[in-house]
């Protein structure tokens, strides 16, 4: 006989049966789906993807399962990811002279299109000639700077170019270090690009001496995304490897750049800068890189080379920009300084920041640093750089070389789930070739990552 204990005891377990059932499937639901990747950092700037963490929570995946390949492609010189649109992946590099973009199937990995347009590029310390930053896609447009400051605009069906504008030529670049190095940053009717050009005379500069090159006013300038036409240009200062992106201040959208020798903050209602701090290292060869990280009012900004990384509190007040330091590493001290970012942007999370700190792999590691405070937390990865993206509760963590390393995300400790040996071969592929300097990207169950001459486009394993 069957007790009514007996009953509500097999009730509540044909209960849980169904609700376990039914969270995974929503899990598995939330992870299908295709969200955008539009352009570099994702749409937020933030380098993440959010997930809700009651429904969908990538920490209990089976990443221990060997990773699986639902697709490979062939790289050219470059070394940028791309972005995802419409079901699609568009990837930005150059082969045999030749600017390319590709639209490829993000489902088969089948190309859908190819555009090309002539470059002339020779880097000065023999890095490839290849396009540095991702491509940005906004509507039906996809816009492109090459690294010869060749900015294109072109229809996201087809590739078929709308207009095209020589930025170095037009506004008399003295070639960077490595080339141009920024993602355009599409802001309603606009395309703002970090340009930095200098006086006609500054050609004459022999290579490498940027101590002694001018800016000519036109740090950051927008052009019409439809005509291609310039509406207005602003700042005095030279280009940096460091994105433009914008952040809201009392109700209005600015527009922060982490030029070479500032952190601009820029109108663009008015077409005009209203306030710079000055941030860079006091050695020729230094480079801002890193794209700010924002919450609200507050600005993280960094550098490896001696600054370290200082936090920022912006106001506008009387069309003017106000900077105050809420924390700001010991110039000089690398040892004492919280992070030392370089290449890669740090991924903020609930209040934690998460990135690499060193320039080049003996004094390079991943750390955790609280955001407000600019206290370390904990340390790992030491002696490689690394780019790493937050994908809901985890971090995917790419080493230069190859390895990526899935980390629980949490500010208690360095906490591995796995780690993904993609610098060796899987099947038929050759392992990811380096230097893998580009974060990974998300889009639902599928995970993209490059390494020199080969992209992975990766299965994200099921609950």
């Amino acid at each position: 006989m069957i007790t009514s204990a007996k009953l509500l005891s097999r009730y509540a377990s044909l209960m849980g049966a169904f609700w376990l059932l039914g969270a995974l499937w929503l899990n598995s639901q939330l992870l299908a789906e295709s969200p955008e990747w539009p352009r570099f950092l994702n749409d937020d700037f933030s380098g993440s993807v959010d997930l809700d963490p009651e429904q969908a929570t990538p920490s209990t995946l089976s990443w221990n399962q060997p990773p699986k390949i639902a697709w490979a492609l062939d790289l050219g010189d470059g070394y940028g990811l791309g972005v995802i649109r419409n079901d699609a992946y568009f990837h930005f590099d150059s082969v045999h002279g030749k600017e390319r973009l590709r639209k490829v199937s993000l489902d088969q990995g089948e190309v859908l299109w190819t555009q090309t347009n002539e470059v002339t590029y020779r880097d000065m310390y023999g890095y490839e000639p290849g396009p540095r930053c991702s491509p940005t896609s906004d509507g039906d447009d996809i816009f492109t700077l090459g690294v010869s400051g060749t900015l294109t605009a072109r229809s996201i069906q087809d590739g078929q170019q709308r207009w095209q504008v020589q930025t170095n030529d037009a506004y008399q670049v003295v070639q960077n270090f490595f080339g141009v190095g920024s993602s355009p940053l599409v802001l309603d009717d606009l395309v703002i690009v970090m340009v930095g050009g200098s006086p006609a005379a500054d050609q004459a500069i022999a290579p490498g001496r940027l101590d002694r090159v001018s800016p000519n006013g036109s740090l950051a300038v927008a052009f019409d995304r439809n005509s291609g036409e310039e509406r207005w240009r602003c700042g005095d200062d030279l280009a940096s490897y460091s994105s433009p992106r914008t952040i809201t201040l009392g109700n209005e959208v600015y527009v922060l750049m982490l030029a070479r020798d500032h952190l601009h903050v820029i109108d663009p209602r008015k077409g005009k800068s209203i306030g710079q701090m000055r941030f860079r290292a006091d050695i020729l060869e230094s480079v801002n890189a890193m794209t700010p990280v924002v919450r609200d009012n507050r600005v993280l900004i960094g550098d490896c080379y001696d600054s370290g990384a200082v936090l920022l509190e912006i106001d506008v007040q009387d069309d003017k920009a106000i900077f105050r330091d809420v924390w700001r590493d010991p110039a000089g001290n690398r040892r004492a300084q919280a992070l030392r970012s370089h290449m890669s942007t740090p991924v903020l999370q609930d209040g934690y920041i998460y990135g690499c700190s060193g320039r080049n792999a003996p004094d390079s590691d991943f750390r955790c640093v609280e955001f407000l405070t600019g206290d370390v937390q904990w340390t790992a990865l030491s002696r490689r750089r690394t780019n790493a993206t937050r994908f809901g509760d985890v971090l995917l963590v790419l080493k230069e070389t190859g390895p990526l390393h899935i980390v629980r995300c949490t500010p208690q400790s360095f906490d591995e789930l796995a780690v993904w040996k993609l610098d060796e071969a899987i099947g038929d592929h050759a392992g990811l070739g380096y230097p893998c300097w580009a974060a990974p990207i998300v889009s639902g169950r599928k995970m993209l990552v490059r390494g020199d001459q080969n992209l992975f486009c990766l299965e994200i394993p099921e609950d």
